[in-house]
């Protein structure tokens, strides 16, 4: 049980890390278009999760699909 638990822990850590990566990013896209919505930053912070630049096969060596 104790390996469950450590395993609970590491992917609450990767959440957490993820969430708070989402998070710059916005800022980021708010600093850079200050002028765009909130609406239009969500739209360009979608598009950049999709599609991500230097990232579009994945984070890491892997067989694409």
């Amino acid at each position: 049980m104790d390996g469950d638990r450590r395993a609970a822990e590491r992917f609450a850590t990767t959440v957490d890390l993820f969430e708070t990566g989402v998070r710059m990013r916005r800022q980021s896209l708010r600093r850079a278009h200050p002028d765009l919505s909130d609406l239009e930053i969500d739209a360009l912070l979608a598009r950049w999760l999709r599609e991500r630049p230097g990232a579009e096969d994945g984070d890491g060596p892997q067989r694409t699909t």
